[in-house]
């Protein structure tokens, strides 16, 4: 599942034997799977049959599942959730006995229904029947509605959504993961309409009422979370690609904005079908897109039938960008990376859930790279990872392999740990291992366990099997416990063409500055500024690493490593004088380590100003996409002091203008992608610092474009939008309403929706929150308006939320419930709102599932800390460089 991109460095570590590393991380015991239904019972085939009926969003069902009973038992309980049952029959296959009809008993709070029959029911192989009827839903929760707007009028579509334990909303099940089972679904529908699954369908027939029954083809065997159905007024684009084929299902109207995605999963399925070294197995591999939103995804990886919302799929030629474009291709392709990784082999609990996640985005993020190279994703790596120690630098974060004891809990294990700490700690395995091996490892667990369920063990067995080196050892440190390794460099004087360096470990934390340090095995790799040969060790506690060549040194050279660098402040003015001859992928792996040991209070809170005060104004895009949003960053540090703001905008806008001028409003026919991108980044933050000339000419291009069509070009549509909403007076508000209702296409329609909630005007701020809670924006973008609102007004927006939460309640799908509120108030500089939120936590949130709650809190509390400790250092550097 996509949430709402990395370059394979062939690196070997040499001089790295198989003796065993000291232990660190504890191996985990080997154990059944978890489960939270009885055990003794195995489904092992569903026939299921649906009628739904969308107009009252409720649907009829029958399945029949065929299990194996595995030792007597006078009940037989499976999930279930609002689901009323009218018969029950369990039949069995072989033994000739009679089995009375069970009482049907169903528990709300444990989302199960129990079947209990009146003496014991031997072993065997048995069938069971259930008729029960059961609801549609308006957010993204087991089979709902999306309502859209289309040219012709208002439109329904029914989709599924079963991740990570909704399936049982659709049908009585064993709904988890480990419980593997094979399907057959057949729905009766309009006539009209076009229903798609996991299979291709086998047969439609005319039931003479305006209404179908169509059959789908038997699914392999697959959990629960992957099973899907779809069904409205949908056209589907195809190609063919090794032999199977490739469909993008679109709403009627919508298919030639398919095109670059229909393409792109050829590629991705080519690639995939030779990395893996095993065939992509069902016959046909459709993206479904959806109008709508939701707050916790936005694709999901059914096996053979991927749902992506429209605005993560589709690009529209008036609104999409060069951004949305490269989305639109990564999310492709980490749902495809699922179809290997995740539904073929799947994790045996949510515990894992990484080894389908992580693995996922660190694969769409090599294949991005591999099949772009124009757009130099590699250098994405660095974000991916800050994003992941930003979120592994507090004390609530947890291990990459963490325990999951409850549904809400597994929704909660969807998070940056789990997606991008997964991915970097991938990037720095295979740099350990190189690409060859790592890949062969790769190939061996999927053929080894195709069909199968898996943990995160089975993996690193398979890699260290084909690699030759100790990986489970590093693998265990990074993955069972939580948390940043510090590597704390000091360095000897060159002597016979050779530094020396001394590396000392400990961990990085922003918020526990006298916490006892874990331990890991850290794969370190090093090289002189402007050398080409790297040293690489494993730094256990301490070591030391001859590095060839006098100059600077630059630590985890190529970025590959999880782990902050410490130099000594004489190492690090050195590596600042040299700064322009680093590798755009080192400039910003520096950059973001001087960010956050400045904010840590590790190094002076400065070095990240001194850095950008280098940095030449025809240096790489991305490393000026950085700056700008390390500005935009402070600048909101900032809020709510505007004097000190308004000085530090001063000196971000003095710095950023020139590049901007040298990139300019308009396109340049030979520029690249990263330069078409920085031009969106340097509008947005340049209007945010509060620019004068951008947002004059913001506002003129926008007035302009009724007269004048290049004054508003399709690549700044959306930025431009989005200027004008944040700086939106009443009278242009009005009128981005106005477009809002009129516009007949979803994607843009329910962007155009959240703009309106985005002004940083009070008044109409608080316009958006109120009509957030109208029929008008759509059920599922209503709960996002809310969210978009916090972001500027937090305080607002909580108080908005509290007000009207048994509103808000039914525009939240389910799997967010425990951190949509938490996150409303999460940009709040005010101590108040931590009360707030740990009030709301306490009264409504179990205590095993207030991880995102906390996190919350915790980060307030940081940039409590950053504003008094921190910002004083800014305001000094910024009066002594002419700030």
């Amino acid at each position: 599942m996509r949430r709402n991109l990395v370059s394979a460095i062939a690196l070997v570590l040499a001089g790295v034997s198989m003796a065993p590393l000291a232990a660190t991380a504890k191996a985990p015991s080997v154990r059944e799977a978890t489960t939270q239904l009885p055990r003794g019972v195995v489904p092992l085939h569903y026939d299921v049959a649906v009628v739904p009926h969308a107009d009252k969003l409720g649907f009829d069902g029958k399945v029949t599942i065929a299990l194996n009973v595995l030792k007597p038992t006078s009940s037989i309980t499976l999930n279930a959730i609002d689901m009323t049952f009218s018969e029950a029959t369990l039949t069995p296959t072989k033994l000739k006995i009679m089995v009375g009809k069970p009482k049907v008993s169903v528990d709300a709070k444990a989302q199960t229904a129990t079947f209990t029959f009146d003496h014991p029911v031997p072993a065997g192989e048995y069938r069971l029947a259930m008729s029960y009827t059961g609801k549609i839903g308006t957010q993204a929760n087991g089979l709902f509605a999306i309502d859209y707007d289309t040219q012709a009028g208002k439109k329904r579509a029914l989709y599924t959504q079963f991740e990570n334990s909704d399936a049982r909303r659709f049908i009585p099940s064993w709904d988890e993961p480990a419980y593997k089972a094979t399907f057959n679904l057949e729905a009766t529908v309009p006539s009209a309409d076009m229903a798609v699954s996991n299979m291709p369908v086998t047969s439609k027939k005319d039931l003479g009422n305006g209404m179908s029954r169509v059959t789908f083809g038997q699914s392999p065997k697959m959990s629960t979370y992957l099973l899907f159905f779809g069904v409205g007024e949908f056209e589907r684009a195809t190609t063919m690609a090794d032999g199977t084929e490739i469909g993008v299902i679109t709403q009627l109207g919508k298919k030639s904005q398919a095109g670059f995605t229909l393409k792109s999963a050829s590629d991705v399925l080519r690639e995939y079908n030779d990395y893996f070294g095993v065939p992509y197995p069902l016959p046909k591999l459709d993206n479904i897109a959806s109008p709508g939103s939701s707050q916790f995804f936005s694709a999901m990886e059914n096996w053979g039938a991927i749902y992506t919302f429209e605005y993560a799929l589709l690009l529209d030629p008036s609104f999409s960008t060069q951004s949305d474009k490269q989305q639109v291709f990564n999310t492709a392709a980490h749902e495809m990376a699922h179809q290997w990784f995740g539904d073929l082999v799947t994790m045996r609990w949510w515990d894992d859930l990484w080894l389908n996640e992580g693995f996922a985005s660190w694969m769409a993020a090599r294949t991005t790279e591999k099949l772009h190279p124009e757009w130099h994703t590699h250098l994405d790596a660095v974000g991916t990872r800050e994003g992941a120690m930003s979120r592994d630098a507090v004390a609530t974060t947890h291990p990459v392999v963490q325990h999951v004891e409850t549904v809400e809990q597994a929704s909660q294990a969807f998070d940056a740990i789990t997606y991008a700490k997964g991915e970097a700690v991938i990037n720095m395995l295979e740099a350990y291992v190189g690409p060859d091996a790592w890949r062969n490892g790769v190939r061996s667990y999927i053929k080894a366990h195709a069909y199968g369920n898996t943990v995160s063990d089975d993996l690193w067995k398979a890699v260290q099997g084909a690699a030759g080196k100790p990986v489970t050892q590093i693998a265990h440190d990074f993955t069972l416990q939580p948390g940043i390794p510090l590597i704390r460099v000091a360095s000897s004087a060159c002597s016979n063409g050779k530094t020396t360096l001394t590396l000392t470990q400990g961990e990085f934390t922003k918020d526990r500055p006298g916490k006892t340090p874990l331990k890991w095995h850290v794969p370190v790799i090093a090289k002189a500024v402007g050398a080409t040969a790297a040293a690489r060790t494993v730094v256990d506690g301490k070591a030391t690493l001859d590095v060839s060549g006098c100059g600077p040194v630059l630590v985890n050279a190529g970025q590959s490593g999880y782990y902050r660098t410490l130099y000594t402040p004489a190492e690090f003015a050195a590596i600042k004088a040299d700064f322009v001859k680093l590798a755009p992928i080192d400039q910003l792996g520096l950059m973001g380590d001087t960010w956050a040991l400045g904010m840590a209070g590790l190094q002076p809170a400065s070095g990240y100003l001194d850095l950008a005060q280098v940095t030449p104004a025809d240096a790489d895009p991305q490393i000026w996409g950085d700056i700008a949003g390390g500005f935009s960053g402070l600048h909101q540090y900032y809020r709510g002091d505007k004097a000190r703001q308004a000085r530090f905008d001063a000196f971000a806008i003095k710095q950023l203008k020139p590049v901007f001028a040298r990139v300019g409003w308009e396109a340049k026919a030979d520029e690249g992608d990263p330069t078409t991108i920085l031009r969106t980044q340097l509008i947005s933050v340049l209007a945010d610092l509060g620019d004068s000339d951008v947002i004059k000419e913001v506002q003129r291009r926008y007035a302009a474009q009724a007269t004048d069509p290049k004054a508003v070009p399709p690549a700044l549509r959306k930025t431009i939008l989005e200027v004008v909403a944040r700086k939106a007076d009443a009278a242009t508000w009005e009128k981005l309403h106005a477009m809002a209702k009129a516009e007949t296409t979803p994607l843009i329609k329910d962007r155009l929706y959240l703009l309106l909630s985005s002004a940083e005007d009070d008044a109409l701020a608080q316009r958006a929150l109120d009509l957030a809670l109208t029929d008008e924006p759509g059920a599922t973008n209503s709960a996002g308006m809310v969210r978009t609102a916090g972001y500027q007004h937090p305080d607002m927006a909580w108080a908005f939320a509290m007000a009207h939460r048994p509103q808000i309640d039914k525009l939240v799908d389910s799997t967010s419930s425990s951190r949509y509120y938490p996150a409303i108030g999460a940009s709040s500089n005010d101590p108040a709102m931590i009360g707030k939120i740990k009030a709301y936590a306490d009264a409504h949130i179990a205590k095993g599932s207030r991880r995102a709650a906390d996190t919350v809190i915790a980060n307030i509390n940081y940039r409590m800390m950053v504003r008094k400790d921190r910002l004083p250092a800014i305001d000094a550097w910024l009066a002594k460089n002419g700030g």
